[in-house]
Order: C-alpha cells, then structure tokens, then sequence
C-alpha cells in the first residue's frame, strides 16, 4: 500500500516524519504539498481527512493519522518493529515517549510562540516573552544531554529526531550559544552527520530560513 504524507516542507514535524521515512528507506510514499500561508489546509477535501486541519497527515489506505509523534512511532511499528529507534522494551519506550512528549509540550510551542506571529500576523522581531519561551526550552534540552551523548538513552531513538526537527529551527529564530549551551551544540552536530538528517531535514531547514527572511524583512 502506497502511503500518502501531506506536508509543507518547512514545518519541523514533517521533517522530522521525512527523517524517519529515510532511515528506515520506507519505498513508494506519495507526497501532497499542502502550503499553509495559502490557507490550503483549510480546504474542504483537507479538512474531511483532517478536522483538525495539521500537518503533517499520513494516509495509509483508509487509514488517516496526523500528529508527527503518531506518525513516526507508527511507521516504525509498521515498518521496522523493535527498532532501536523505538525498542519494544518498556522502559526504553517510555524514556523515549518522555522526550516526544517533551516535544509535543515545550519545544514545538515554543516555537509556534514566535513563528505564528511572524507567519500569520504581522511581527518582524521576536517579542521578549517568545525570547523567553525559546530560551526556556533550551535549557531543560541542555540538562537533558547533560554527560549523555542522546535524548533518551545510549543510541539514537525517535526522541533525537523529533526534538532535532524542532531544535534545529528554534535555532533560526533564536541562535544557540555555545558557550551557553555546549550539550545541545555538540548534539545538534552528532545529528546532523546522518544521511537522514540532510535528506530528511536540512532543506526543509532551508526553505524555513529563506520564509523567515523574507517575512522578518517585510
């Protein structure tokens, strides 16, 4: 069955489902553009599948997931079952749910704090309390990594490439320092080494700071 992902290519949590489609090489995925500063996600034919109008959407068949976290745990189920990306083992699972939802809760919002005023209203700074969100994440990141090399565990997991997704763009609107935040910088090279991440990742990455540039020069 040929899977269906509709994305926009700049959102973090597409990248983050484009890594893992390329570290497990998942064949025959069909991609539908869905640009969200033109409303498409608001469509009708969009909205039937997704009420809650996000992305990105996967549809396999008749079944229909969004939500990124989902997604990827669901293409790992489906696909490469006990992966080390996401181990059967109950506690290593957990660990491993911890940071997604610390993603989903701390990291992602934090961006959508700034983002969304930029992209959607009218703002071409950041404002101090969005600052301060993005800072807070940093710093709950930076302990998290704190003498380990991983977000949960000792080898790379879906964690890692969820919160890179969404680190590695928070990084657009806010730089890491550092000499502030040395773990999360070293961390953020480990990941970056992969072939999913500069498939997966980085030209959506791209694209997302050519949009920012653009918008924060209006």
């Amino acid at each position: 069955m040929v899977l269906t992902l509709y994305k926009m290519d700049a959102s973090p949590p597409v990248r983050a489902v484009y890594m893992v489609i390329e570290y497990l090489n998942i064949p025959d995925v069909s991609y539908v553009e869905i640009n969200l500063l033109a409303d498409e996600h608001l469509k009708d034919n969009f909205l039937k599948l997704n009420p809650q109008h996000t992305i990105p959407h996967l549809t396999d068949g008749n079944f229909n997931l969004w939500d990124s976290h989902a997604i990827i745990t669901y293409l790992v189920n489906k696909y490469a079952k006990n992966s080390p990306l996401y181990p059967s083992d109950p506690e290593k699972r957990a660990l491993i749910d911890l940071k997604l939802h610390f993603d989903s809760a701390i990291l992602y919002p934090a961006l959508r704090e700034n983002d969304e005023r930029i992209f959607f209203g009218t703002d071409t700074s950041l404002r101090p309390e969005g600052v301060a969100k993005i800072k807070t994440a940093y710093d709950f990141t930076e302990k998290f990594l704190t003498g380990v090399q991983w977000m949960a565990g000792d080898q790379l997991t879906l964690a890692d490439i969820s919160c890179v997704a969404s680190v590695s763009t928070l990084n657009e609107l806010l730089p890491i320092d550092k000499k502030v935040y040395p773990n999360i910088t070293l961390w953020l090279m480990r990941c970056s080494q992969f072939d999913f991440y500069k498939k997966g990742n980085l030209p959506g990455l791209l694209q997302f700071r050519c949009l920012l540039k653009e918008f924060l020069s209006r």
